[in-house]
């Protein structure tokens, strides 16, 4: 499931991105992406390779990894994210929701932390 208003665009700094084409009020379901679900070794493998950037951590341990599809490994990180996301490890799906109200032309992020709000420097950040 994607949200008819979701499209991807070029942003400033970061590349690609996801944006929204009208108003999405705050607790807004904006995507549920299925998952490809991997062995905890496979993440040694994909860490070698450009794919390292957009895998998560999977399940209740965190004992496995996986490749989220749709347009989940597009969201750009803020320590400020206006999106949270879910995981559903039963039914291996990520789901996007929004945490604010979201103008037109705005750009939708999360924050690569796992907690939209969550201020902790991210691997990129760290000096």
């Amino acid at each position: 499931m994607l949200h008819p208003a979701l499209y991807i665009d070029i942003t400033l700094k970061k590349g690609r991105g996801i944006f929204t084409s009208e108003v999405l009020a705050a607790n807004t379901l904006i995507e549920i992406s299925p998952v490809i679900v991997m062995q905890k070794a496979d993440r040694e493998h994909l860490d070698k390779t450009l794919l390292h950037d957009y895998i998560f951590e999977w399940g209740h341990k965190k004992e496995k990894c996986c490749m989220a599809l749709g347009y989940v490994p597009i969201y750009n990180h803020s320590y400020t994210a206006n999106c949270d996301y879910m995981m559903d490890y039963d039914d291996d799906n990520i789901f996007i929701k929004t945490v604010r109200e979201v103008e037109p032309g705005e750009e939708l992020t999360i924050n690569y932390n796992g907690e939209w709000n969550d201020p902790a420097k991210i691997w990129f950040d760290v000096v």
